[in-house]
């Protein structure tokens, strides 16, 4: 579904992301992980056509995605700071995205799942910072599109919340879909992902089963890994999940692989 080729963007002197080549086309979850300042936010927004690349190409569904917008319909995205007028109630602000969108929902079975009947008609000023996010859960999942990317999307949820969204990405993969998650929460991954891709200075420093890293860092979580990896600095030297020696940096800047 998604093809990343050669992807290149600096801002200013700070080069971000420097020859990312990505695909995801197989339904699975993918982590996208990386410390702050790793590109893993500006490779979500050139994805999303929000950032334009200096250099590269992606293809969405075999078409570049360049000067294009009709894609987006095709996407379901979670920012990771969603914001929208305040005075607006939830009722309001639901009916005004569905009128934008124009498309069937499933906004019904989302509230009683995250218990947002009870807040249709407050203002979304007046709610907690997890409550909101409910909403914006609610608005990301209610359409049934086959790429799904997620920011951050435990940020501020109790545990009860935070349950249900595993199981609601999980139930979404079971239908096929591709969902892109970036998160700091290294439990997250390890439940729920099929693959992460670790980035780091712009580079992707590591791609595969997340159970892989930790066998590769001889390390028995996954935080306790990319702490290790963060440490070091340096990219793994065992075998990658399909059996090939991992691929060093040097390996990735020159292209020869």
């Amino acid at each position: 579904m998604i093809q990343i080729a050669n992807l290149h963007k600096a801002f200013g002197k700070n080069k971000v992301l420097k020859g990312i080549n990505l695909g995801f086309e197989k339904p699975g979850i993918t982590a996208v992980l990386g410390p702050n300042g790793s590109g893993k936010t500006t490779l979500i927004k050139c994805i999303l056509g929000m950032v334009i690349p200096d250099k590269g190409d992606i293809l969405f569904q075999g078409k570049s995605i360049e000067g294009k917008w009709t894609y987006w319909d095709s996407i379901d995205y979670l920012p990771q700071i969603a914001r929208f007028p305040e005075n607006l109630t939830v009722r309001e602000l639901l009916n005004m995205v569905k009128d934008i969108r124009n498309r069937n929902t499933n906004d019904e079975h989302l509230l009683q799942l995250f218990e947002l009947k009870e807040y249709m008609d407050k203002r979304l000023g007046n709610l907690s910072g997890g409550t909101r996010q409910k909403v914006n859960l609610v608005l990301t999942f209610m359409y049934d599109s086959p790429l799904i990317i997620l920011d951050e999307p435990t940020a501020g949820l109790d545990p009860v919340a935070l349950i249900r969204l595993k199981e609601l990405i999980q139930a979404e993969k079971a239908k096929g879909k591709i969902i892109l998650i970036t998160t700091h929460i290294m439990s997250l991954v390890e439940e729920v992902a099929d693959e992460l891709v670790f980035l780091l200075e712009g580079n992707i420093h590591f791609k595969g089963s997340p159970n892989h890293l930790k066998r590769t860092c001889q390390e028995s979580n996954l935080e306790r890994t990319i702490a290790k990896i963060l440490q070091q600095k340096e990219p793994p030297t065992q075998f990658s999940a399909n059996g090939h020696r991992a691929l060093s940096m040097e390996t990735f800047e020159s292209g020869n692989f």
